[in-house]
């Protein structure tokens, strides 16, 4: 389930509204000229889809910029630094803004970074590859360990574990990820495999559209292992209580196995194979998607 200890904390700090109510009064929210600021050099976020953009500029048209930005001085000249808000900033100049409200915040290097990788996490979240670098400068630039790292986003210690992992792939996989052809599931089967191995694997996992479970058992196979004993065959799945799974895989974006009893009661068993399709799943039964 999606944990919530510890993340944000950041920005509950610095930004009214973003979490618990902030202690900064009304006057610490000012408007600057937008050509003032510049982009945070530690944003995590690489990539930005026009849709999105598009969509949170007709609203900045209506509605004005709701949340402000978080910036800081730069140490020459006149200009701000980004922390928070980069979608919002692209998003105001798509819009014609030439003004937008900020909250002007001390930041040191490590926190233009945190606070970056905190508002990615919980308003739009990062690609599997881009958390993995951010973790990585976390890591190797102010000497963070796992257990830290894990403390500041909100996460396991298991899962920054697994996604710095995701930097050993062979680049064949790391393009793939990048590309949304597969999950980080699917990357993570195909991990202990050789380069080579991983480029080969991903070829037949694309070519034949394999699940992650299946991914993983070809993973297994070609370390030379047993493929698991499948299963045995329960009672045979009527036609009417597969198209009822069928409709809430579509409705869920995942597998659903429904067990429906003679006398109308029964089960239903959903699966997830990651940390976020799990997060994604209570998202989008508990309607809380954005």
């Amino acid at each position: 389930m999606a944990r919530k200890t510890g993340l944000g904390k950041g920005l509950d700090a610095l930004i009214p509204g973003s979490g618990e109510p902030s202690a900064l009064p009304a006057s610490g929210i000012t408007l600057a000229d937008i050509d003032q600021i510049v982009p945070n050099p530690r944003q995590p976020r690489t990539v930005f889809k026009p849709e999105e953009l598009a969509e949170l500029a007709d609203s900045i048209r209506s509605h004005g910029v709701i949340q402000p930005l978080v910036v800081k001085s730069a140490e020459e000249g006149r200009q701000l630094v980004l922390i928070a808000g980069e979608r919002r900033l692209q998003a105001s100049r798509q819009a014609g803004l030439r003004q937008v409200p900020v909250i002007i915040r001390d930041a040191s290097d490590q926190d233009l970074l945190e606070l970056a990788l905190i508002e990615n996490v919980q308003r739009a979240d990062l690609s599997p590859l881009e958390t993995a670098e951010a973790y990585r400068h976390l890591a190797e630039e102010f000497g963070l360990n796992h257990e830290d790292i894990a403390g500041r986003v909100g996460k396991s210690r298991v899962s920054v574990t697994n996604t710095l992992g995701l930097l050993d792939m062979a680049d064949e996989v790391k393009q793939a990820l990048i590309d949304d052809e597969i999950t980080e599931g699917h990357a993570r089967a195909l991990k202990g495999l050789s380069e080579a191995a991983q480029a080969a694997a991903l070829r037949t996992v694309l070519n034949l559209s394999l699940n992650v479970r299946q991914t993983e058992e070809l993973a297994r196979k070609l370390k030379g292992q047993r493929p698991q004993k499948a299963k045995k065959k329960g009672k045979a799945v009527s036609p009417e209580v597969r198209a009822l799974q069928d409709r809430l895989r579509d409705g869920l974006g995942t597998k659903v196995t429904l067990h429906h009893g003679d006398k109308g009661s029964g089960t239903i068993v959903l699966h997830y194979y990651s940390d976020e399709e799990l997060n994604g799943l209570i998202d989008r039964m508990l309607g809380e998607s954005d």
